[in-house]
């Protein structure tokens, strides 16, 4: 069990990461409460669902397509509706669910309720500490580590990178420095998007997909960027690995657990922000 615990944990950590990184990143830089941010994850499942299952093509082009055109959804979306209204972040979030549940509508439609499955990238297992281990999963917690060192390479060394922390801190003084405030936004929402794309390649063979996948994980992710620290990339790593154990623990250590454990990792959050308002890595900021 404490192998199934640590393998399971960290898978869940794992996918909340990836899909919490995405939010916190655009919430921190455009001020942006993308609602939508997990149906992108769905989409990106659904098209490779429709690539390997439907039209017979490979995995590898599948998972390729599914992610740009999945940039390609949050950019569409970015620039016909969140730009517009950006500034009202109330009337953005609106926005966002909206669309969230305006895909999920969609996809029952032309799929049903039904739960699908997705193929793996390479079946078998391997023993670990006593249980056995997939080797798609050990491929999910290779991938998801890999993807957070990435992205925390790439903005904290390029150019660009350091153009999103710079408008990230201060839009307007940025602005006056020469960045192209507005591209960096753009830039952010493609790689946000990006994101949820790519956990919903390197998760859904390891989950069954639905249209209503999108619903669960916006609650826990919303709490692991809260429970990190508003506008904290590495924050939102770190609530989400902390709520992914929580709720690996509850679900195999309670009976019910699986109904119980998001709930109980909400708990979690909201113990932690009674004592530390500003979260674990936030930055409390008193106005004058």
């Amino acid at each position: 069990m404490l192998a199934d615990i640590l393998v399971n944990g960290l898978i869940a950590g794992g996918r909340y990461a990836i899909l919490a990184v995405g939010f916190a990143l655009i919430f921190s830089v455009a001020r942006i409460v993308n609602m939508a941010h997990t149906a992108f994850y769905m989409v990106s499942a659904f098209l490779i669902y429709v690539g390997t299952s439907i039209l017979g093509f490979g995995l590898i082009p599948s998972l390729t397509a599914a992610i740009v055109g999945t940039i390609l959804l949050g950019v569409f979306c970015f620039k016909v509706f969140f730009d517009r209204v950006k500034e009202h972040e109330s009337t953005v979030m609106i926005i966002s669910i909206a669309l969230a549940i305006v895909f999920q509508e969609i996809l029952l439609l032309i799929y049903g309720g039904e739960y699908r499955g997705l193929k793996a990238f390479r079946e078998g297992f391997v023993d670990f500490i006593g249980t056995q281990v997939s080797y798609q999963h050990i491929i999910a917690i290779v991938c998801t580590g890999l993807i957070l060192i990435g992205l925390w390479a790439w903005l904290s060394n390029t150019r660009i990178g350091k153009a999103i922390r710079a408008v990230a801190q201060d839009p307007e003084t940025a602005n006056v420095m020469g960045i192209n405030v507005s591209k960096m936004y753009l830039v952010v929402m493609a790689v946000s998007a990006g994101l949820a794309g790519i956990a919903g390649a390197v998760m859904g063979p390891i989950t069954m997909i639905s249209p209503l996948m999108w619903s669960h994980p916006i609650v826990i992710v919303l709490a692991s960027v809260i429970l990190g620290g508003v506008g904290s990339v590495g924050g939102a790593v770190v609530g989400a690995l902390i709520l992914g154990y929580v709720e690996t623990l509850v679900v195999f250590l309670m009976p019910g657990g699986s109904f119980l454990g998001g709930a109980i990792a909400l708990c979690i959050m909201v113990l932690v922000l009674l004592i530390r308002p500003e979260g674990l890595f936030g930055v409390f900021f008193e106005e004058e």
